[in-house]
């Protein structure tokens, strides 16, 4: 899969909501987004629900849970950077929240 350049990158990010690019062209390049939950639960549930559509995609975020709190960082680590796979799972993520 082809990594995404700034102006790909930038255009991908207008089709979500509150989601940031960290490091673009660097070796540490990355979309993030960090969620608030009411509560563990809540949090917990969310990243069950986001861990079983990543493995049906076969594309595995990072995860930080944390009361109330899930933040998101999506690399595909084989291309080196942000692919159209990260704004896929990116977009299932965003549907989860519903």
């Amino acid at each position: 899969m082809k990594r995404l350049n700034q102006q790909e990158i930038d255009h991908g990010l207008k089709t979500l909501s509150g989601w940031k690019a960290i490091g673009v062209g660097t070796s540490a390049e990355h979309l993030e987004k960090e969620l608030k939950f009411p509560d563990f639960v809540s949090a917990l549930a969310y990243v069950n629900r986001l861990g079983a559509a990543a493995e049906t995609m076969e594309h595995h975020p990072d995860l930080f849970l944390g009361w109330g709190r899930v933040k998101i960082t999506l690399s595909t680590h084989d291309a080196g950077g942000v692919t159209e796979k990260d704004f896929a799972l990116a977009k299932q993520a965003e549907g989860l929240l519903k």
